[in-house]
């Protein structure tokens, strides 16, 4: 499964424009802020309408002229710049928010296992370093029974021991649950290492 994107918006006085061909699983939006990679990710989720082209999807169609997929039934497992995780929730509560019931993919004690969170589960999410925040904000989204998952500069604001824990959990996706990813950073470092396909946007 892969991304197949050609979407054009005008937002304000920008003009964004993003194509992407079907390929490789984990591919990534790369340029500097304001280069409008956020909103092509938006774009993909349904949470922003483009002016003209198309979503697919490993073949799915999301979006084009004559459709557009509701967001929820798009099934993208969205991980924000920030975690974005409830304040009154414990972190076992975040990850089961949005659950699907009878989903195929990763059961809970698989999820905590896959992103080695099992000491987390009880705490609050104000207790939580950033690269633990994230590493529960991806689980919540793995636990949504994702078709692809869209991150938005999953690695920003942290410290190089937690960025490298968290390109490392990326990897795993990557390489084990071949989960189609498409990834926005503005580190040519971390596209290089992360991606399969690195698409230059600004």
């Amino acid at each position: 499964m892969s991304f197949d994107l050609d979407l054009t918006k005008r937002l304000g006085d920008s003009d964004i424009a993003c194509r992407i061909e079907p390929g490789e699983a984990l591919t990534i939006l790369f340029g500097p802020s304001g280069a409008g990679k956020t909103s092509i990710l938006n774009m993909v989720a349904g949470l922003i309408e483009p002016d003209a082209g198309h979503v697919r999807v490993g073949g799915q169609i999301l979006y084009d002229r004559t459709i557009d997929v509701p967001v929820a039934a798009r099934r993208a497992g969205y991980v924000f710049q920030e975690a974005r995780l409830f304040p009154h929730l414990r972190v076992r509560a975040n990850l089961l928010y949005g659950r699907r019931e009878g989903a195929g993919g990763l059961g809970v004690d698989e999820v905590i296992a896959f992103l080695g969170i099992a000491q987390l589960i009880d705490r609050w999410p104000r207790s939580l370093s950033g690269g633990e925040a994230r590493r529960v904000a991806i689980g919540r989204a793995l636990l949504s029974d994702p078709a692809f998952l869209l991150l938005d500069e999953p690695l920003s604001s942290l410290d190089r021991a937690r960025r490298e824990e968290i390109m490392t959990v990326i990897e795993r996706l990557r390489d084990e649950v071949k989960l189609p990813i498409l990834m926005v950073t503005h580190d040519r470092a971390e596209a290089e290492r992360l991606g399969n396909r690195i698409v230059e946007m600004g």
